[in-house]
């Protein structure tokens, strides 16, 4: 009668070690920073005197500058990662964001914005990968689906807190206090551990972090290059869908106003019950892949609900937006998987380039959604590559390999 208590405390104790904790925080400042500017984009760039048509082109704009940035960085980060230890770009990455962000709060023109969002997006790169690769090498297989679902919820939760702080506060304050954060956070990584695996490959006369090593096997390269086509659904809702969501909720007929920043929140706090709920179905199930799967084809649905449906009433369209949020909580699933496919000389590098390369793909995206816009209008074209990126995904997913069970202790060999 005594077991179940020892159990559950061990198992509590194992998910709310230091490396867990810090690598939850950081993604919690991470998402902050990501989404602070979809929050408030339109206040900053009428200060800065952006007005009317223009608002959505440069903010655009601007968020493909942040976006450039993260495909940079992912790269960057993911080798150093493999290379030098999964802490190195814990420390680094957050310093960087860290003081982008107090620099996004002094900007007086359109280029220095643009400049401080690429740095802010060099930054933010590295803070997931390394946070979920750590994770999953601290943890038992049994469990590790539970830690990295804490990373992306406490990830979520701060795209929530972005909309919040951005509601009190002006919007140089909210780039302030999220720099603020990072460097308070980045204290409190001193005391955190490296992981064993990586530390016992270290070691060992072995490549560690070879870009290449992704290009010379068709096998792996076919296998990471469908790795990032199953998280597109993501970020098409994120960076098309709610990002610029007063311009669809115009398109469609809503009776009033659509305040974007309130949409992100209510998106992100539908997020936090999907990722909580996709990775205790993936522990329930002992699959990632069948959660997913499930989880997208939802969304398709919400998706086609969200540009067909002519929806007036204001409410309506929140609720619709908070759906979308739920039924796109596969994040932590999705850069799971990434991390679990590949060796631990390269899992640094996958784990951090796909999901960056997952959010660089905002860039073709957003350039197919605004050639599709002045041929077919706003909601057939977001339509169009909103059901293209949704076929992708699902097909991409099919073929990948399950890695529930997956022991990660092995290696890539050329």
């Amino acid at each position: 009668m005594f077991e179940q208590p020892k159990t559950e405390k061990s198992l509590s104790s194992q998910l709310l070690q230091l490396p867990v904790v810090v690598a939850a925080l950081g993604y919690l400042v991470d998402m902050y920073d990501l989404f602070l500017f979809s929050v408030v984009r339109v206040p900053s760039l009428k200060a800065l005197g952006v007005d009317g048509d223009q608002l959505l082109p440069e903010g655009i704009a601007l968020l493909n500058w942040q976006m450039a940035g993260m495909l940079i960085g992912g790269i960057f980060w993911g080798v150093l990662g493999d290379k030098r230890g999964r802490l190195s770009v814990l420390f680094g990455s957050i310093l960087i964001y860290s003081l982008a962000n107090i620099g996004n709060g002094f900007v007086t023109s359109l280029d220095q914005y643009a400049a401080l969002r690429f740095v802010a997006g060099l930054g933010l790169a590295g803070e997931l990968g390394a946070g979920v690769t750590l994770v999953t090498e601290v943890l038992p297989k049994q469990i590790r689906g539970y830690g990295t679902t804490i990373v992306a919820t406490m990830g979520v939760l701060g795209a929530i807190m972005a909309y919040f702080v951005a509601d009190i506060f002006a919007w140089r304050i909210s780039y302030f206090v999220g720099g603020g954060l990072g460097l308070v956070l980045l204290v409190m990584r001193v005391n955190i551990f490296e992981s064993k695996i990586f530390e016992t490959v270290k070691e060992r006369q072995v490549k560690r972090g070879d870009l290449m090593m992704l290009f010379s096997n068709r096998e792996r390269l076919v296998k990471y290059l469908q790795c990032i086509l199953v998280g597109l659904p993501i970020w098409f809702v994120v960076g098309i869908l709610i990002t610029f969501s007063p311009e669809f909720a115009q398109a469609i007929g809503v009776s009033e106003p659509v305040v974007a920043g309130k949409a992100v929140m209510l998106t992100f706090a539908g997020q936090v019950f999907g990722d909580i709920g996709s990775g205790l179905l993936s522990q329930y199930f002992q699959s990632r892949k069948k959660v997913i799967g499930g989880f997208i084809v939802v969304s398709l649905g919400i998706v086609l609900v969200y540009l067909l449906v002519p929806i007036k009433d204001l409410n309506v369209f929140y609720v619709i937006c908070m759906l979308l949020g739920a039924f796109n909580g596969y994040w932590a699933l999705f850069v799971t998987i990434a991390a679990e496919l590949f060796g631990t000389n390269l899992r640094a590098t996958v784990a951090t380039t796909v999901p960056n390369f997952v959010r660089g793909a905002v860039i073709p995206l957003t350039s197919l959604f605004v050639y599709g816009k002045g041929h077919v209008g706003t909601l057939n074209s977001a339509l169009i590559v909103g059901v293209l990126t949704i076929t992708v995904s699902l097909i991409s997913l099919y073929f990948l390999e399950e890695t529930f069970k997956k022991d990660l202790n092995y290696l890539e060999t050329d």
